[in-house]
């Protein structure tokens, strides 16, 4: 299996982790990534409130400079994949909208046709293409004893809904249900993290990070599972503010779903990532599932 890969900004800093455990899973399970040649940043929420025109030009190069033997393009990130989604279904819409991208294009050498890319989120390649028994035939080790609260943040599910329920989100759930982990109900698996909030209004950002973490303890997790590199930086970097915001006590692993279906691959700490996170998530999985961790140290 063959894909075009954007990883976006942030999988080359903040979330490097993310990076090395999506390369160490794909690999394990023989799915190659073909980075975008220069590629370039989404302009992430913002931008499109500043200039229609010059986000949508920005998203659109990136589909314009996907190789042309390649029709589908992974995007871990939740922002990066709403707004290459978006633009392409925009440029579809509107047949005059989508002439004006493309003299923005041009000036580059570019020209982009709407819906040559498909552009899809790493957990519905997973969950559709590699399908319950191709992950299944990969487990090493299973993660029965670990109760995971999947989080899947606004943006990935909205406004889209041709590959999961809005709402109720399940396609990761599932996944990590293949794999032995123990999956609780987590109610707020869809609302938002705040994303840049807490640059705007501290006490409102730390509101919806409260109600996300507390909901997790609430259903017995152990570690919350992110797909998105800014879910996981505000519930893993900002859990010490909001414990000082509201007087609570959270000490909740937030780690990539990457790094933790690749520890049922039997991959090492050092591929997934491990360390980098905040919150330490080794103490818990020593705890609940030692013979896992024991195999990945090896």
């Amino acid at each position: 299996m063959k894909y075009a890969f954007y990883p976006g900004c942030s999988l080359e800093a903040s979330s490097a982790a993310y990076a090395r455990s999506i390369e160490a899973v794909c690999r394990a399970l023989g799915i190659e990534l073909v980075e975008v040649d220069d590629w370039n940043c989404c302009g992430a929420t913002e931008y499109h409130s500043l200039h229609r025109l010059t986000a949508a030009a920005v998203i659109a190069r990136n589909l314009a400079l996907v190789d042309q033997q390649l029709t589908q393009l992974v995007a871990p990130c939740a922002a990066c994949f709403l707004n290459l989604k978006k633009v392409d279904h925009q440029m579809a819409d509107e047949p005059a909208w989508a002439d004006k991208v493309n003299a923005a294009l041009a000036a580059g050498g570019l020209h982009y046709q709407p819906g040559r890319v498909k552009v899809r989120h790493l957990v519905e390649v997973l969950h559709s293409d590699v399908g319950k028994e191709g992950i299944q035939a990969r487990v090493k080790k299973s993660l029965a004893g670990l109760k995971v609260a999947p989080y899947y943040g606004c943006q990935i599910v909205r406004p889209f809904k041709d590959w999961d329920n809005p709402e109720y989100p399940m396609k990761l759930d599932e996944l990590m249900s293949w794999v032995g982990a123990e999956v609780v109900p987590y109610p707020t698996k869809a609302a938002c993290c705040g994303g840049h909030m807490t640059q705007i209004s501290e006490a409102q950002a730390y509101e919806l990070l409260r109600r996300l973490l507390q909901s997790a303890v609430d259903a017995g997790a152990d570690v919350i599972l992110c797909m998105c590199p800014m879910c996981q930086l505000n519930l893993d970097a900002y859990q010490s503010a909001v414990n000082s915001y509201f007087g609570t006590n959270y000490r909740m692993p937030i780690l990539f779903f990457t790094q933790v279906l690749g520890l049922a691959f039997g991959l090492s700490l050092k591929e997934l990532g491990f360390g980098s996170e905040i919150v330490a998530a080794l103490p818990v999985l020593r705890q609940k599932v030692p013979a896992v961790l024991a195999a990945a140290k090896s």
